[in-house]
């Protein structure tokens, strides 16, 4: 592994015979990170595998989506980026890393909520998400690598198309889609940002469930989210609001499967898969889901 990096660390030209110190920087479950420190100045270098493409991961539109939230300032700016060689390297961001216990704080909520509404209104991004479609996309794929699902899947996507149905037509703007609580950093001032991976134009509902899902926002925090980024709490948004998480789920637990069909590295992605389809099969099984159909479909 160390030849390794000392080769990677060799390609990035501004680097080129300047003392470098890389040091693995854990979290990631998908790529390999590492914080360079050069002479008197620190960076990341993200060693990207080299199975992600099927998994929709587009590398130079995440590259251009990190200079417009870099630009933005909320987001850490690109110093190099090599495709061929799979690494990016950006600046090293100072600040702290921010639990899923504290994104529900109400201060440091409307804070993250402050710097999603700034990239959802900021520049358009490349590309276009939809939870629907990479969910079928991956389940294709996972398919032919020859995954096993549980035996709800056909239960699982009759109540993907319920969904999807009455949300047809959303508006789109640029949406990150990963909202965990390991992609903020607090810096004391600002909420920044990372890990751009599956950003692109979407529903921005999704991102407000994907956040409010990955970080179990109980029903309080809902209205909380929904206050700070519209102002206000209205029935049909949390309608939304709780649709998306469900999408959220689902297309978490297809990302794992396929996965488990293609990744290399140490980590039960199947269990991770099943984990999140029982998660939304409880959920779609609640009472309140119809309501929440009737409640987007405007019955």
């Amino acid at each position: 592994m160390a030849d390794k990096i000392d080769n990677l660390l060799k390609k990035v030209p501004q680097w080129e015979g300047r003392q470098t110190r890389a040091t693995p920087l854990g979290g990631g479950i998908t790529n390999e990170n590492f914080r360079v420190d050069v002479d008197d100045e620190s960076y990341v270098l993200r060693v990207c595998s080299t199975t992600t493409d099927p998994l929709g991961i587009r590398r130079d539109h995440e590259c251009a989506c990190l200079k417009i939230v870099a630009g933005l300032g909320i987001g850490a700016e690109v110093k190099y980026f090599s495709q061929e060689d799979g690494i990016l390297v950006v600046s090293f961001v100072e600040g702290g890393s921010v639990s899923a216990e504290e994104a529900r704080e109400p201060e440091k909520l409307r804070r993250i909520v402050k710097a999603i509404k700034r990239y959802h209104s900021g520049p358009e991004f490349p590309g276009h998400f939809s939870p629907f479609q990479t969910v079928r996309n991956y389940h294709r794929l996972a398919v032919e690598k020859g995954v096993s699902f549980p035996d709800t899947l056909g239960e699982v996507f009759q109540f993907a198309e319920r969904i999807e149905r009455p949300l047809a037509g959303q508006k789109s703007v640029p949406c990150h889609n990963d909202l965990l609580a390991a992609n903020f950093l607090d810096d004391g001032e600002k909420i920044w940002v990372l890990d751009w991976e599956y950003a692109a134009m979407g529903d921005p509902f999704f991102d407000l469930g994907n956040f409010a899902v990955n970080n179990q926002l109980g029903e309080e925090e809902d209205g909380l989210l929904l206050e700070s980024y519209v102002g206000e709490v209205r029935s049909k948004d949390l309608a939304h609001l709780n649709l998306m998480k469900l999408a959220s789920d689902l297309r978490e637990a297809f990302w794992g499967f396929l996965q488990s069909g293609i990744s290399t590295l140490d980590f039960d992605y199947s269990a991770y898969g099943n984990k999140h389809v029982e998660r939304f099969l409880s959920q779609v099984s609640a009472p309140a889901f119809n309501s929440w159909i009737e409640e987007v479909s405007g019955d």
